[in-house]
């Protein structure tokens, strides 16, 4: 049976998205290729048509997971005014809902103590997708100058990273929401 000349990219971008959300939801070592290939409604040894390691596929899942919430949180920032942008931000991410579905979140509170723990010749290519992370929310930090800016990001992204970690262990929706809404008071209250 023939296909069309772009079902291998389409095929490809699902495995990606899958592998995404697999990963964010299981960690690193939990998404199988089986399992994320399997998803794709593929064979396991298809996987190789696609990737040349598992490590090519934690990447481009990577900067997938990346690129999702840079999108989500960049949209809610252009929907303000510029002097209060990085305010959207800030409640967009520390939202119940954003909390309570790792799948699509930020891959930092899913994954840090993992990518912390990644093999050498991996640590690069994560800090690229870091630094594009930054890049893309950078424009919406407060400040006037870039250093400022770069401050800003790393004060409130830290917060917002070890929120979301804390949040999700609670056992109660209750309890997340007092914890996030404790870090979004602080946050908002600070810049």
């Amino acid at each position: 049976m023939r296909y069309r000349p772009e079902h291998k990219v389409e095929i490809h971008r699902k495995i990606v998205k899958d592998a995404s959300r697999r990963v964010r939801t299981e960690g690193i070592t939990g998404a199988a290729v089986a399992a994320v290939m399997r998803d794709a409604g593929l064979t396991h040894g298809g996987f190789y048509k696609h990737f040349g390691s598992k490590d090519e596929l934690l990447m481009e899942s990577l900067s997938e997971a990346f690129q999702e919430i840079a999108d989500r949180l960049a949209q809610a920032g252009e929907q303000s005014q510029p002097a209060t942008a990085w305010k959207a931000i800030v409640k967009t991410y520390l939202s119940l809902e954003y909390c309570e579905h790792v799948e699509y979140g930020c891959p930092l509170p899913a994954l840090a103590p993992e990518l912390a723990r990644a093999d050498k010749a991996m640590k690069p290519r994560i800090f690229e997708e870091l630094k594009k992370y930054r890049s893309r929310m950078l424009p919406f930090m407060p400040g006037q100058r870039t250093a400022d800016k770069e401050r800003a990001f790393f004060s409130i992204f830290s917060t917002m990273v070890g929120a979301i970690e804390i949040a999700r262990m609670l056992p109660e929706p209750v309890m997340r929401e007092k914890v996030l809404a404790s870090a979004r008071d602080l946050l908002l209250r600070s810049f």
